[in-house]
């Protein structure tokens, strides 16, 4: 019989939260880069959204194929997989200018997204019962809290040093990352029994990649080949549900996605999604307008960024908070709440405009709203799956969470390129164009809460009960 040291449950939390805020930090850091890339690469504007593109794809594909590896193979030896994909991804853009190395490298940085539903189930496979909701409350939330630093500290070092510098940077976390699991983290011994399934993993990939490839290039490919894309997406979805229903080990158990406790989650996960990257999407650039068009306050790139700062904050201090009201009224409640929140955020955005401290302080209750969301979703899930499954279970939430944002991204893109005001030849979204995101934004927030109130309330909150093979 093999002695498994014992390490302390805080221990645990601090090393997979820290891989969680640096792994979504890589997904966000290129994202003041954006203007001056085409120049640095040499390569047209619509080549280098790749950078953005590429990395949503594999965090799309692998998460939940990952998070299937996970449950079968041992979860801390895929999130080591997970985190050397970061940094081999991170190596390679930091040592070079070209736009191919640099998509290439952005590819594993996005599979490595798979870390944060990993590490929600070794928490709860790991931890005494009394720590589990806090914990996967924290680590659910390094999504959130990942992507609200990563922009401002990435403006700060775009601004003031080389490009490749926050490349090395990641470069050298990501490695300090691996080492903290492999002394801190214990290796699961909870297991699901079966084969991988092969099949319906590339069935999977497949109409993620043709589904988000067709949400986010609507704008710049062609019209046959955005709907030939949502065509194929859509023959898929037959084809892969009849063969995952009689595959006796599926990659997606479709009987426990279709329970309502499972499925209004995951709609609830993708609108949250949704509302959540319109908030800094819409943050990072309205700041920016120039004040010719009347509204705008033509600041820089960094305060930009630093307008995302408090919102960071925010979900920190939140998500300890968001577990408290899940212990004592259920995270049915608790998700209810931060979407209603989220939607008032939008609420005081649609009116705080003109000034720097107002359009802070609306995108900070956004924030407030999607770290207590964020926080919420994975305790949902694990409610209402086996312990067998919990990895790829969280793995399809979250991923629900990224074609929220795909989505919202393209809707953002669209309503500031076609809504805009003109003047001598100069062209920048319209006000109202900002105010319709908001009040989109603002709509998913409210259906998601109407979601939650679909979601069956439990009798009785679960024990954790890990059982060893």
């Amino acid at each position: 019989m093999t002695v498994r040291p014992v390490v302390h449950p805080r221990l645990i939390l601090a090393a997979l939260a820290f891989c969680g805020v640096l792994v979504s930090v890589s997904q966000t850091i290129v994202v003041p880069l954006l203007p001056v890339l085409p120049g640095i690469t040499h390569s047209p504007p619509a080549d280098v959204t790749w950078l953005i593109t590429v990395t949503l794809l594999t965090g799309a594909v692998f998460t939940p194929l990952l998070g299937r590896a996970g449950d079968m193979y041992g979860k801390r030896r895929v999130l080591l997989i997970a985190l050397a994909s970061m940094v081999i991804g991170s190596l390679l853009c930091a040592s070079s200018s070209d736009l191919t190395v640099l998509i290439v490298g952005r590819a594993f940085q996005g599979a490595a997204v798979a870390v944060v539903p990993l590490g929600i189930s070794i928490l709860r496979d790991e931890l005494p019962p009394g720590r589990v909701i806090p914990a996967i409350a924290m680590m659910s939330a390094t999504l959130g809290v990942g992507a609200a630093f990563g922009i401002p500290a990435a403006t700060l070092v775009v601004e003031y040093a080389n490009w490749h510098t926050m490349f090395w940077i990641n470069l050298g976390l990501g490695l300090l990352d691996i080492v903290l699991v492999l002394l801190i983290v214990p290796e699961s011994a909870v297991r699901s029994r079966g084969r991988f399934d092969i099949l319906g993993a590339v069935g999977l990939s497949a109409f993620l990649v043709c589904l988000l490839l067709a949400v986010s290039k609507s704008s710049s490919w062609s019209t046959t080949t955005v709907i030939g894309l949502y065509a194929i997406a859509v023959l898929m979805v037959p084809l892969w549900g009849w063969y995952e229903l009689r595959t006796k080990s599926p990659l997606v158990d479709l009987r426990v996605s279709a329970k309502p406790a499972v499925l209004f989650t995951n709609l609830g996960a993708l609108l949250i999604g949704f509302a959540f990257y319109a908030n800094s999407l819409s943050t990072a650039q309205l700041v920016q307008e120039p004040t010719w068009t009347g509204y705008g306050l033509g600041e820089s790139i960094v305060v930009s960024g630093l307008c995302l700062l408090p919102g960071g904050v925010a979900m920190v201090l939140l998500s300890p908070v968001s577990a408290r009201i899940s212990n004592a009224r259920g995270p049915r409640f608790t998700l209810t709440i931060a979407s209603v929140l989220m939607a008032a955020g939008y609420v005081v955005r649609l009116f705080t405009t003109s000034n720097v401290a107002g359009i802070v302080i609306g995108a900070t209750v956004v924030s407030a709203g999607t770290a207590v969301a964020y926080s919420a979703l994975p305790a949902l899930i694990m409610h209402a799956v086996p312990v067998t499954e919990t990895a790829a279970a969280n793995g399809l939430n979250t991923l629900m969470r990224t074609i929220g944002s795909a989505i919202c991204s393209t809707v953002v893109a669209t309503v500031l390129a076609n809504i805009t005001i003109t003047d001598g030849g100069r062209v920048a979204p319209a006000l109202a164009a900002y105010r319709i995101v908001f009040v989109v934004a603002g709509i998913a927030a409210v259906v998601a809460a109407g979601l939650a109130l679909l979601i069956p309330v439990r009798r009785a909150e679960p024990v954790y009960e890990v059982v060893r093979t």
